[in-house]
């Protein structure tokens, strides 16, 4: 599993002319699965996203989640983050989980983030989506659930 998370004053994504989710303060966060994620992956991986200090303290220094701020999160599924371009000029898409069981660890990832009390927003899985993101700072951060 990987993500982008992005700290956001707001961020809305737009499908056919429609805005399909919309937040004010938190994080947008691009999700990619891949064939080895699972519900215990899922489980750890929103953990720790949502006890991620990222946030400004009164100092300015970064020592607030998600949940000390009540944030919102707007997900987005997004497949590319598993593209290989180590060969040839074309991403290769072979390491992202086919959509049925990327769709299962996307719903879960959503409940779970939910099950914080955090507002969720969503984009559309599998569709093609505008997203507008206002990044904050900017504070960007790639999390890889390999690596934590």
């Amino acid at each position: 599993m990987k993500a982008i998370l992005q700290r956001v004053t707001s961020s809305s994504v737009v499908v056919d002319g429609n805005t399909i989710g919309k937040i004010e303060r938190g994080l947008n966060i691009l999700l990619g699965i891949t064939h080895a994620d699972n519900e215990d992956i899922t489980k750890s991986f929103v953990e720790k996203i949502v006890n991620l200090r990222i946030f400004q303290d009164e100092q300015g220094k970064m020592n607030k989640s998600i949940l000390d701020i009540k944030g919102e999160i707007l997900l987005i599924s997004q497949f590319t983050l598993y593209g290989d371009t180590t060969k040839g000029r074309r991403p290769s898409f072979v390491k992202a989980a086919d959509p049925e069981k990327a769709k299962q660890i996307y719903d879960l990832a959503i409940e779970l983030f939910s099950g914080y009390g955090l507002k969720v927003q969503t984009g559309e899985f599998g569709g093609y989506m505008d997203v507008e993101i206002h990044n904050d700072g900017p504070t960007t951060i790639i999390l890889d659930s390999n690596e934590i």
